[in-house]
């Protein structure tokens, strides 16, 4: 009999997967379905970046192993944005790390800063892969509640001293998902000093920066005064320039944290296809108003669905950035996620997915045009919800 280890055996069942699923099944079943659930730009990856690569796929050079940090001039390109678009200056050579999607650096960096049985603080709800990688690290994630009545923050004051005193790594991700809440630069102030004073590594996912509204921009972790000696952000070009398939990311910040996530990368990948790191050099330097555009028609797709689940009668709030509104239903989120499939042909993800405290939460990706988003909350209607 095959046998998984431990570490397989206590993972949670992945949430896109089983989403991914329970679709499928209803398709089968000739079903229009309207998919507002995984987080996957619907437009394409903007011209001139897909031009660069395919004017790099030509070039043989490019065809042999990547360098393990990724190619000086997707760095440089990484450093150069980061000082125009977050006003944080970066040394290319030691302070960035190319990521084959920042999922694969969340993932890594557990091993590289984790002992069996060390803590990590995990917001709850959160991306699965800050849990999932803690695990697999065999370290002991906790959870750190992220509610309404504290926007969506963690209460660092709430995290028990002797929990605090075991931790290694914190993540944090904003703006957020799943729930689009934003944080300070005063907030992450005060996580500097929370890890300056338990010694803890902080990991920033900073993927939703670029994807605000309504004259919001959002601050990077390394922004505030000391970031840098005590964490990392990590950004991916996924959802900022619709390029999820491509995997393509980096890390930035604290140079001795990226040379332990770069030891255990070394060790487990070879690095991303340069043809792909080209691309990521003309969409980091060349023209930004794909991401204005794309912003804008988010936000048009934002208020028309904010529109319809006002008049259904759902409390939300208009977030200001990520392409996620985090909706508050009634009863259990798994049963409202369930009857939106199976009644209305709508997948919507349910916030018990991403944890414990994302119940009585759906998510709704913007991730249709503004009809298909009419058409969804038009089925709605007509559902008792």
């Amino acid at each position: 009999m095959i046998k998984y280890a431990e570490r397989i055996n206590s993972l949670p069942p992945y949430l896109f997967a089983a989403i991914d699923k329970a679709k499928a099944e209803i398709i089968k079943k000739g079903v229009d379905v309207i998919n507002l659930g995984i987080g996957d730009p619907d437009m394409p990856t903007p011209p001139h970046i897909v031009d660069a690569m395919k004017k790099s796929i030509d070039n043989p050079a490019r065809h042999k192993y990547p360098s393990y940090e990724g190619m000086l001039s997707f760095r440089t390109a990484a450093a150069d944005w980061y000082r125009r678009t977050m006003n944080v200056t970066l040394n290319s050579e030691d302070e960035v790390l190319t990521l084959i999607g920042s999922k694969e650096g969340i993932a890594h960096i557990p091993l590289a800063f984790l002992n069996p049985g060390d803590v990590s603080l995990v917001p709850d709800p959160g991306y699965p892969v800050y849990n999932i990688g803690s695990i697999l690290a065999s370290a002991k994630p906790f959870k750190m509640p992220l509610l309404a009545g504290n926007e969506f923050l963690p209460d660092l004051d709430a995290i028990p001293k002797d929990v605090a005193k075991k931790a290694k790594l914190m993540f944090l991700n904003y703006p957020n998902n799943p729930t689009s809440a934003t944080a300070s630069i005063k907030f992450f102030e005060e996580v500097v000093d929370f890890a300056n004073e338990f010694e803890i590594i902080v990991v920033h996912d900073d993927a939703y920066s670029e994807m605000t509204y309504d004259g919001y921009k959002a601050p990077s972790f390394l922004n505030a005064s000391g970031a840098k000696d005590v964490g990392i952000e990590m950004h991916s070009l996924s959802k900022t320039y619709n390029m999820t398939g491509w995997r393509l990311g980096f890390a930035v910040g604290n140079s001795e944290i990226l040379a332990g996530l770069g030891k255990v990368k070394t060790n487990v990948d070879s690095g991303a296809f340069e043809v792909i790191q080209e691309a990521g050099v003309a969409a980091l330097t060349g023209p930004q108003d794909c991401v204005r555009d794309m912003n804008n028609i988010y936000k048009e797709r934002r208020d028309a669905l904010l529109t319809g689940l006002k008049e259904l009668g759902l409390d939300v709030k208009p977030p200001r950035a990520t392409f996620y509104v985090w909706a508050h239903v009634n009863g259990k989120a798994a049963d409202f996620s369930k009857m939106l499939l199976e009644k209305a042909g709508i997948v919507a993800t349910p916030g018990i997915g991403f944890g414990e405290y994302g119940e009585g939460y759906v998510r709704f990706a913007l991730t249709q045009s503004v009809d298909r988003i009419n058409e969804a909350v038009n089925r709605m209607r007509k559902l008792d919800i």
